[in-house]
């Protein structure tokens, strides 16, 4: 990315991380302070939700905004419980994703090593 590119990144970023925690708050999710480790599980939640969309129907509508799938639904959730946690405990959520990107990028070719099979991937 360009320096311009990665700073409207990180600025547009940080703005849905204060909109999804400001919607958050406002339905009582901090009303007390909440456990690091219940917002982790929470966000793995979503995923194995994700996992199961993909099981029942990889081309299946999400049930609460149809024009989407419903794994891109549950991604979004995933995405939403990530931001709403680093805006909470004031982590550079944004900041990360793009240095972490840097970093993957200088890595090797398929750095890590680590095999998956892929069984719910069809998409047509």
């Amino acid at each position: 990315m360009q320096p311009v590119q990665t700073h409207q990144f990180i600025e547009a970023l940080q703005q849905m991380q204060q909109h999804v925690h400001s919607i958050s708050q406002a339905k009582g999710w901090w009303d007390n302070d909440r456990n690091n480790g219940e917002a982790i599980a929470l966000m793995h939640s979503e995923l194995s939700e994700g996992l199961e969309a993909l099981r029942k129907s990889p081309t299946a509508p999400s049930d609460h905004i149809p024009e989407f799938y419903g794994i891109e639904e549950e991604m979004a959730d995933v995405i939403i419980r990530i931001l709403d946690l680093a805006h909470a405990r004031g982590w550079r959520g944004a900041e990360a994703v793009v240095a972490k990107s840097a970093v993957n990028a200088a890595g090797p070719h398929r750095h890590g090593g680590k095999k998956f099979s892929v069984y719910c991937d069809t998409y047509t």
